[in-house]
């Protein structure tokens, strides 16, 4: 954990000075209910990415949010695409966020599950291969799994010819994994969104004007608009704006 990115709060009860993880911690916190959080950052112009990637938009502040919020969770959820695209490596923390999770009576790393409809995925990728935990893959019962993908992780089956991603959650939460954090991709968002999944937003945006081009933060089928409302308002010395909303 390190204090490197000055942040400090806007809304609510603005203060200038520049707040300590531990004061982060409490800010995004874990929630004493099942939750799905998303987490992305965004241009101001609202592009989910930069250069075809979305590190070029994540500055020094977004990587420290970006760390605690996969401390605070009991699973990672992203979509193959993004895992690919981005190239995931295996999920790990620092010996300091192990600590913490140890002492609040958690594994010592969230476990990675990863949304595929296709099995279009390598099993030598670090994110599987490398893995503290064994990675969990959601797809359904007719997607056939490429050799070796059983070797590094666990397939859980849920839907006929798509995803059932309802029937997904509620079985890790069953499991015990109840504090998801999502990264992405914007159709796995928007599929979430859909299915009325989504109970938080946290979502950076950095002092940047892509231009033209890049997508949103959320895509596919559209669905209907919900209210999330505004739970706090963070600032970085560069300028970056970092915000939590959320439904309770």
């Amino acid at each position: 954990m390190s204090d490197r990115a000055p942040i400090s709060v806007l809304w609510p009860d603005p203060s200038p000075e520049p707040v300590d993880d531990d004061t982060l911690i409490a800010r995004y916190g874990r929630a004493d209910r099942p939750r799905l959080r998303m987490n992305f950052v965004t241009s101001v112009d609202g592009a989910v990415s930069l250069d075809g990637y979305s590190a070029g938009l994540s500055g020094t502040p977004d990587k420290r949010v970006f760390g605690l919020l996969r401390m605070l969770c009991d699973a990672l959820l992203v979509a193959a695409g993004t895992l690919r695209h981005e190239g995931y490596r295996a999920i790990r923390l620092d010996e300091r966020r192990r600590a913490w999770r140890r002492a609040h009576g958690l594994t010592e790393y969230p476990t990675l599950v990863v949304v595929s409809g296709t099995l279009d995925l390598d099993p030598t990728q670090a994110a599987f291969a490398d893995a503290p935990v064994r990675p969990v893959v959601l797809t359904h019962r007719n997607a056939a799994a490429p050799p070796g993908l059983t070797d590094v992780a666990e397939l859980m089956r849920h839907g006929d010819d798509r995803v059932d991603l309802v029937a997904g959650l509620a079985e890790l939460r069953r499991r015990g994994l109840s504090q998801l954090l999502c990264e992405g991709g914007p159709h796995l968002f928007g599929a979430l969104t859909a299915a009325d999944l989504v109970d938080e937003v946290c979502l950076s945006i950095a002092p940047l004007l892509a231009g033209a081009g890049p997508g949103r933060i959320t895509a596919g089928d559209p669905s209907p608009a919900r209210r999330l409302p505004l739970r706090h308002v963070l600032r970085a010395d560069d300028g970056t704006l970092l915000l939590r909303h959320a439904r309770h």
